[in-house]
């Protein structure tokens, strides 16, 4: 993707067609946007729940309605495979999860001792919220952000990543289609100077980043800038540990899906494996034998994996696995070509690297795609300590037969969640964000609203009472 200040173009990693240029808002677009979020706010605000509810479920209808527009958008300006491209039943099962425990953690909530004082909390809407959204689950994504903000009373300006801007636009046109009021929802594809302008002005009281390390960074000092509240979702190194009791193969199984699924383009995509050395040669036989047998194609040929999602990207991580290999890594997979088109352009084969030390940019750095280190442990003590050495901590996982090793572990991984023989997997019903690099703040579950509302707290004394 190459932008300027006045516009940017979107490239397809599928071919490398260029499939839209589009403008960045100017100063008068961008202000009748802002405009018109502030001037729609108090009625959405003061909107009964059950009827901002109702409208949002028509949003997600007409989302549904769009089904295949999305997919293809996500196919091309991605390069996901067909069978993959569809989200929208995510969306689903995440707005129906959010509906339902909406009344419960927006509702009001009584406390104290019962000393004659009425105490009670309430959440309410920040005001005009931001959300800027990552290109790798574009439609998910963007959606759970849209209308968890909205059902908590706040109007909502979407600023997708600019590869995946084209998604945003189908989004505002399924708002008007679903007759949200006007300026409920927008889309507006604003510049990074733009987003960090508006921040530190404080034209938002809101923003929920989802992206980069480095992105998050720059989000965070404008909003401070501000004093605007910030939830940011970054990246991730993200460990598992198989233990020697593991079923093997279908540890191997499970991890190569964690490992390569979305071409590795996941936050919480598995890029380490530490596994107990006495097994270590049987599990890289099997990781790797499944490794193998992952075929990348066209993304309309349905294949396990597309294209990563630029050919920028992909030369990066294939200088990144070079520069392991020439300080002494080694590939499990030397010269694999998973199809005809690896090589080319952005289609980038699966590797494995073996003998990846600590200190080695590949052990330490996202990759984002489809290359994981595995390297030999000792002891829990020592996977522990593996893991933990990141300045990232999104997710890890424990691969394991005794839940009560793996109870152990948990309390001492340094992460945003632990999973028990899963991984790669952002669960519907619990909080989800990480922790050191990995962000800040927590969406989903019991969490859902947290970032979208302030917590006013109401003390009431009966007057004339002492």
């Amino acid at each position: 993707m190459h932008s300027t200040e006045l516009a940017f173009d979107i490239v397809s990693p599928v071919d490398g067609r260029k499939l839209a240029t589009v403008p960045y808002a100017g100063a008068a677009e961008t202000e009748r946007a802002l405009q018109r979020a502030q001037a729609a706010a108090p009625a959405w605000r003061g909107l009964a729940l059950e009827r901002r509810l109702a409208a949002l479920e028509g949003f997600v209808v007409a989302m549904e309605a769009r089904r295949a527009e999305f997919a293809e958008r996500v196919l091309w300006q991605i390069g996901r495979p067909q069978q993959f491209a569809d989200e929208l039943g995510r969306v689903r099962a995440r707005w129906d999860e959010t509906r339902r425990l909406a009344p419960a953690l927006l509702g009001e909530v009584e406390l104290g001792p019962g000393d004659g004082i009425r105490r009670w909390l309430r959440r309410e809407p920040k005001g005009v919220a931001l959300g800027i959204c990552a290109w790798n689950y574009p439609v998910a994504m963007a959606a759970e952000m849209a209308t968890t903000a909205l059902a908590a009373g706040n109007v909502f300006v979407l600023k997708h990543a600019p590869q995946t801007a084209l998604i945003a636009d189908l989004m505002a046109d399924a708002a008007d289609a679903a007759g949200l009021p006007d300026g409920v929802f927008q889309a507006l594809h604003l510049s990074h100077s733009a987003v960090a302008r508006l921040l530190s002005q404080r034209r938002f009281h809101a923003v929920q980043f989802i992206g980069s390390e480095r992105g998050g960074r720059e989000v965070l000092a404008a909003a401070g800038a501000g004093l605007v509240a910030a939830g940011l979702e970054l990246g991730g190194k993200d460990a598992a540990y198989v233990r020697a009791d593991a079923d093997l193969d279908w540890t191997a199984q499970q991890l190569v899906e964690g490992a390569y699924s979305n071409s590795g383009q996941s936050c919480c995509s598995v890029e380490r494996i530490y596994v107990e050395r006495s097994v270590y040669p049987r599990f890289v036989d099997a990781f790797v034998d499944r490794a193998r047998g992952l075929r990348l194609d066209h993304p309309l040929k349905s294949p396990d994996l597309g294209p990563v999602v630029s050919a920028a990207a992909a030369a990066r991580i294939r200088d990144e696995v070079a520069a392991a290999i020439a300080a002494g890594a080694r590939s499990a997979m030397p010269g694999h070509r998973a199809g005809e088109l690896a090589g080319q352009g952005a289609y980038l084969s699966p590797d494995v690297l073996l003998d990846v030390d600590a200190s080695m940019a590949i052990a330490r750095e996202e990759s984002f795609g489809p290359v994981v280190a595995l390297a030999p442990v000792e002891s829990d003590a020592q996977a522990l300590a593996a893991i933990n050495d990141s300045r990232f901590g999104l997710t890890a996982s424990v691969w394991t037969r005794d839940l009560d090793a793996a109870a152990e572990l948990v309390g001492a991984i340094e992460a945003g969640t632990v999973f028990v023989n899963r991984c790669d997997h952002a669960d519907l019903y619990l909080p989800w964000g990480g922790t050191k690099a990995s962000g800040l703040g927590r969406i989903g579950g019991n969490a859902t609203f947290d970032e979208w509302t302030e917590c006013k707290s109401v003390h009431v004394r009966a007057a004339g009472r002492s």
